[in-house]
């Protein structure tokens, strides 16, 4: 029997923890976790890790635990390790010890660290590897010409989110702002539609964000360019006209057709446009704001799910530069918004109404008066036990929207949306988070309350049935059964659903 103990734990040691206890050949290994946050504790403890709430740099705490045979030092805090790893190493000194040396080490923490830890993890050194092999971040030829693009510009910078923005989009766009200004272009994050997530607000309102909410009606003739984030297309899922002359498109998406600009940056690579925007604002040599980094890490941390989906090593590398910078406690307190009413009853109709067969869950929770409840709904019914797949839907006005979440290694639900829904209106995302949304014109031709609830069940049906047949139909292969005999029901919307206000 292995005897394993975990001093801090936080996002690297998070996950390190989770990993080890999924192993099936440590069933008779021993597991202990010491650390100072109580969230943290409680969640290990819900998941049958055993956890204790103490200081882990707190000599009487590891005094009192019996010799371990690896010791595993995972605070994100440079200091707090280098304090654990001293009194660990000359508590338990024959001990295997693994430390992580954090995002702000200096060479004297270095030097400590290589002296006293068997194993040193460095992710800042591992990128520097990546940067070396041209893996982790663009050429400078890329910065050079965002400059060039930004210095050409005479007047001022509009720089649009795709509509309903989410975190990364939000980020991309203030940091783009802040590098505009660097070569002392004006320039505006702007937005149509809204930020309604209760993350998403409290993201905006407590970083004191400078945001423009565009109409679809506001004149643009006060704008001599525009630059895209966090999408490729003008009028494709934003407001702007489709012929609009775009002049910088940053994302991270690949591109589902032509993408004007004068300056393009696709990095598919990235899990995050905010990622790209880090790297910029590291080329420039621009020290982030407070507000722009916190906002920058929250946004990387949402489209990578905590740095466990579609991540790559240039979202660890932008991770470990904006954090020196970011606001710790304004993040905790965006991440842990108060949750609506509204939104609580949305997940209960989801829960209830949910059709089931084998892993995935489809659910209808009727009218809705804030779409963003829905990604929220799709994702507790994830949580529950034998769902892998999900996709809840809703109606507001004239238009159906659907929000869908999986954690299946065999789907795709970028691509099951787009078969299923693309011929009726428009949708797309990721493989494990995805979006629709479909305008059911025929709800306007009548004020009949129970003609209007029958229409919606027959197109509750329709929805239902397209998507467990795009589940079950191999990539490329036509809807299939459905196709014609639904098509009535829907009118085409040219909006893009391929971003989601909540990840």
């Amino acid at each position: 029997m292995v005897f394993r103990l975990v001093l801090g734990c936080g996002a690297v040691g998070r996950k390190v923890v989770e990993r080890f206890d999924d192993r099936d050949d440590t069933s008779r290994d021993r597991l202990l976790v010491v650390t100072d946050d109580t969230s943290i504790v409680e969640a290990l403890r819900d998941e049958s890790i055993p956890a204790r709430d103490a200081d882990p740099t707190e000599p009487s705490v590891i005094e009192n635990i019996e010799s371990p045979d690896v010791i595993f030092i995972a605070s994100d805090r440079t200091d707090v390790n280098r304090t654990a790893l001293e009194r660990a190493r000359s508590q338990f000194p024959t001990a295997s010890i693994v430390a992580y040396l954090g995002g702000n080490a200096t060479e004297s923490d270095r030097t400590t660290f290589d002296d006293l830890a068997d194993h040193v993890v460095d992710a800042e050194s591992a990128m520097v590897e990546h940067v070396l092999e041209g893996v982790a971040r663009p050429s400078a030829d890329a910065a050079i010409g965002l400059r060039k693009q930004l210095s050409s510009i005479d007047g001022r910078l509009a720089v649009v989110m795709h509509d309903n923005p989410d975190p990364d989009a939000i980020a991309s766009a203030v940091g783009l702002t802040d590098i505009a200004a660097e070569v002392d272009v004006d320039a505006d994050a702007c937005y149509f539609g809204k930020i309604s997530h209760q993350e998403n607000r409290a993201m905006v309102n407590l970083l004191d964000l400078n945001l423009r909410n565009l109409s679809p009606t506001d004149s643009l003739e006060e704008y001599d360019a525009f630059a895209l984030v966090d999408h490729s297309r003008p009028g494709v899922n934003d407001q702007l006209p489709e012929d609009l002359a775009v002049d910088i498109v940053i994302d991270h998406h690949p591109p589902r057709g032509p993408v004007p600009g004068e300056f393009v940056d696709l990095r598919e690579h990235a899990g995050a446009t905010s990622t790209v925007l880090t790297d910029y604002l590291e080329r420039f040599g621009l020290d982030p704001s407070v507000a722009t980094a916190t906002a920058l890490l929250y946004g990387i941390r949402i489209d990578t799910n905590d740095f466990t989906r579609e991540v790559s090593p240039a979202d660890f590398n932008a991770a470990s530069v904006l954090y020196p910078y970011v606001d710790t406690s304004v993040l905790d307190q965006i991440e842990q918004p108060t949750v609506e009413g509204e939104t609580l009853e949305t997940i209960a109709r989801a829960i209830k109404n949910r059709v089931q067969r084998d892993t995935v869950a489809v659910a209808s929770v009727g009218r809705i008066s804030d779409r963003d409840a829905l990604p929220q709904a799709a994702d507790q019914l994830l949580s529950m036990e034998g769902v892998e797949t999900t996709l809840v839907f809703g109606f507001r006005d004239e238009m159906a929207f659907l929000s869908a979440r999986s954690r299946a290694a065999d789907v795709d639900l970028g691509e099951t949306l787009r078969d299923a829904f693309d011929r009726i209106g428009s949708a797309g995302g990721h493989a494990d988070m995805a979006g629709a949304q479909l305008e059911v014109g025929i709800l306007g031709s009548t004020n009949d309350e129970n003609e209007v609830e029958s229409i919606v069940s027959v197109v509750e049906e329709v929805i239902t049935n397209r998507f467990f047949e795009a589940i079950e139909t191999q990539p490329g292969t036509s809807v299939g059964a459905y196709t014609q005999t639904s098509q009535w029901l829907f009118t085409i919307d040219e909006g893009d659903a391929e971003h989601e206000e909540s990840a």
